[in-house]
C-alpha cells in the first residue's frame, strides 16, 4: 500500500510525498562515512612519542617551503562533535609549527555587521595569503548544517541544498585560485560523546567547554549525524576531500590531524609547476562588424536645459531612497566600468552629490597590491561590500580579470574563462543576502577617445589623467571590445544586469545613469 496516498499529509519539505527506504539487511548497504571514525582507534603513548619527533620536524620543514616559494596558501577546516578533541588536536599542532606564520580562526554565531552582510564576507576577510597556514574553527560548513537541523519551515532543505553548493563552487574556485584545502571532520559515537561531555562538566577547569547549546544540540544528534554525513559526500571532492578522525583517543586523532596536514602539503609541494603561461586572448573571427557596442547610438545628446532639470530630478529621488526604511535591509552595490576617458569620475561624482556621504563609499579600483595579489583575486571586493542601509560605488570592478587581465596577459585563459561563472556566483550571493548590484558600461566611440586624450593634454588640470598606459591601451581597442562583449553576454543576468551607457555626450550618460539608478531602487524598495 502507498502511505503517501493513504496520508495526505506525509510529505516531505520539498512538498513531494515522503516514502521511508525499503528496509536492506545487506550489510554493505549500511556503510557510513563515519563507521571507520566508530572503531575505537588508539595509539600508544610510545608509539606517539616516537611518530610525533619526524613528524614535527616533517611539518616544520614544509612549512618553511610553503613561505620561501610563496605561491601556495593553505586553510585548514576543522569541523565535528562537540567535545570531539578538535581543540586539542589544533593546540598541539600549532606548537609543531611555527606558530608566527600560522592564524586560527574561531567562529561562533554571525555579528551584527556580518549578518548584514552575505554568509562568505566573514570567511573571504580573512583568507590566509600565499605562504601561510590558516586554521578555521567554525567554518563555513557550521551554520548550512546547524540551520538545516534546528531550523524551522518548510524551505531549509532546499537552503541547505543550496548552501551545499555554494561552498562546492567556492572551494573549487579557491583551489583553482592556489589555496590548499585541508577538511578534516572530528567524530564520536553517540555514546562516547555524553560521556565526554559529562566528563568535562564535572572537572572545575573545563566545565566552561559544556554549554546548553552543546547538551541542546546532543539530543539532535542522530538527525545532526545524518545531515552531516549528507554534507560531506557531496562536498568531498578532488580538489578538497574530507578526512574523517577518531575524536576518542587524544594521541591517534592528533597524529592523524597532522599527517594529514603533511601529507597534503607535500602532493601540492612537490608538484610540478604546470601552470599554464598567461598571454593575450585571441579574438574570435568575427563574420560581420555587429556587436553590442557598435549598435549602441552614440550620437544622442540632450539639451542644456533637460540636463540641468533631469539630473536634478533624479539626484533628488535617489536621495530620498536611499533614506528610504525599506533600504535599511539593503545595500546597493554600483560598478562603474567604461572606456578610458569615458567620463566615469564627473559621472560618479554626480552620483555622489545626491547621496548623504555618511552612508557612501567610492572604491577605486587599481593594479593590485602585493597584498591583494597574495589573495583570490575576489579577496579584495568582498572586504569592500557595504552594510545595510549603505552604498559602495567600485570605480573598474573585479570585472578587470575578463577585462585588462585578460587582454593584458595577466591572467591565463584558463582563470579568466571560470572568472565568469564565479563572477555571477559571486554577484548572486550578494542579492540573495539583499544587495542591489547595478553595472554600467560607459561607451564612447574610438573618435571621441582620441579627442578626449588630446583634451587633457593641453589643459594643466587634466594632464594627470592621460597616461602612457591609456595610449598603449588604446591601440587594443579591438581587443577590449571583444572583451567588453564577452563580458556582457556572459555576465548579464536577471539579478545584476549590464546597463550600457552611451556616453559621447557626458550629460546625456550622467543623466541616464542617475535615472537608471533611481528606477532600479524604486522597483527594488517597491516605491519611493
Amino acid at each position: 500500500m502507498d502511505n503517501s496516498r493513504a496520508n495526505p499529509h506525509n510529505r516531505g519539505e520539498d512538498g513531494l510525498p515522503h516514502r521511508e527506504p525499503p528496509e536492506c539487511t545487506h550489510p554493505e548497504a549500511r556503510r557510513h562515512v563515519f563507521e571507520d571514525a566508530e572503531l575505537g582507534h588508539k595509539v600508544d603513548r610510545a608509539t606517539f612519542a616516537k611518530r610525533q619527533v619526524a613528524l614535527r620536524e616533517a611539518l616544520l620543514a614544509a612549512q618553511v617551503e610553503l613561505g620561501t616559494r610563496k605561491d601556495l596558501a593553505v586553510a585548514v577546516l576543522i569541523n565535528g562533535v562537540e567535545a570531539g578533541g578538535k581543540s586539542e588536536s589544533v593546540a598541539a599542532l600549532t606548537t609543531w609549527l611555527d606558530a608566527r606564520f600560522v592564524e586560527v580562526n574561531a567562529y561562533d554565531a554571525p555579528t551584527d555587521e556580518e549578518r548584514e552582510h552575505a554568509p562568505m564576507w566573514r570567511y573571504w576577510r580573512i583568507l590566509p595569503p600565499k605562504g601561510r597556514i590558516a586554521i578555521f574553527f567554525g567554518n563555513w560548513y557550521t551554520q548550512p548544517i546547524v540551520e538545516r537541523v534546528m531550523g524551522k519551515g518548510k524551505g531549509r532543505d532546499a537552503a541547505f541544498e543550496r548552501s551545499l553548493e555554494e561552498i562546492t563552487r567556492f572551494e573549487r574556485m579557491l583551489a583553482a585560485e592556489n589555496v590548499l584545502l585541508v577538511k578534516a571532520w572530528f567524530h564520536l559515537a553517540k555514546k562516547t560523546q555524553a560521556k565526554r561531555l559529562r566528563a568535562l562538566e564535572k572537572d572545575p577547569d573545563t566545565v566552561w567547554r559544556v554549554t546548553k547549546d552543546d547538551w541542546k544540540r546532543f539530543k539532535h544528534y542522530d538527525e545532526f549525524r545524518a545531515i552531516s554525513e549528507r554534507a560531506i559526500r557531496r562536498t568531498s571532492q578532488a580538489e578538497a576531500p574530507w578526512t574523517i578522525v577518531d575524536g576518542s583517543d587524544e594521541e591517534y586523532r592528533t597524529l592523524v590531524l597532522g599527517e594529514t596536514l603533511l601529507s597534503a602539503m607535500r602532493a601540492r609541494l612537490d608538484r610540478p609547476t604546470d601552470r599554464r603561461a598567461a598571454k593575450p586572448a585571441t579574438r574570435a573571427p568575427k563574420v560581420d562588424e555587429k556587436t553590442i557596442l557598435t549598435q549602441l547610438d552614440l550620437t544622442q545628446t540632450i539639451t542644456d536645459a533637460k540636463y540641468e532639470r533631469r539630473l536634478a530630478k533624479a539626484q533628488a529621488s535617489l536621495a530620498r531612497l536611499t533614506r528610504h526604511p525599506r533600504f535599511r535591509e539593503r545595500s546597493l552595490v554600483v560598478v562603474f566600468e567604461g572606456n578610458d576617458a569615458a567620463g566615469k569620475g564627473g559621472t560618479i561624482r554626480r552620483v555622489t552629490t545626491a547621496v548623504d556621504l555618511r552612508l557612501l563609499r567610492v572604491v577605486p579600483i587599481a593594479a593590485p597590491s602585493d597584498e591583494e595579489r597574495a589573495r583570490p583575486y575576489l579577496w579584495r571586493f568582498w572586504r569592500q561590500l557595504p552594510r545595510h542601509g549603505r552604498m559602495t560605488i567600485f570605480d573598474r570592478s573585479w570585472y578587470g580579470r575578463v577585462l585588462v587581465e585578460r587582454v593584458e596577459g595577466f591572467a591565463a585563459e584558463a582563470d579568466w574563462r571560470r572568472a565568469y561563472g564565479e563572477i555571477n556566483d559571486f554577484e548572486q550571493e550578494l542579492t540573495r543576502h539583499g544587495a542591489i548590484v547595478v553595472k554600467f558600461w560607459l561607451a564612447i566611440s574610438k573618435e571621441e577617445q582620441l579627442k578626449r586624450f588630446k583634451e587633457r593634454e593641453k589643459v594643466a588640470f587634466k594632464q594627470f589623467k592621460i597616461t602612457d598606459e591609456d595610449w598603449r591601451n588604446r591601440k587594443k581597442w579591438e581587443d577590449y571590445a571583444a572583451a567588453v562583449c564577452d563580458m556582457v553576454e556572459r555576465t548579464s543576468t536577471a539579478i545584476a544586469p549590464w546597463v550600457l551607457v552611451e556616453a559621447n555626450d557626458k550629460k546625456f550618460a550622467r543623466v541616464k545613469v542617475l535615472e537608471t539608478l533611481a528606477e532600479r531602487l524604486k522597483a527594488e524598495l517597491g516605491h519611493e
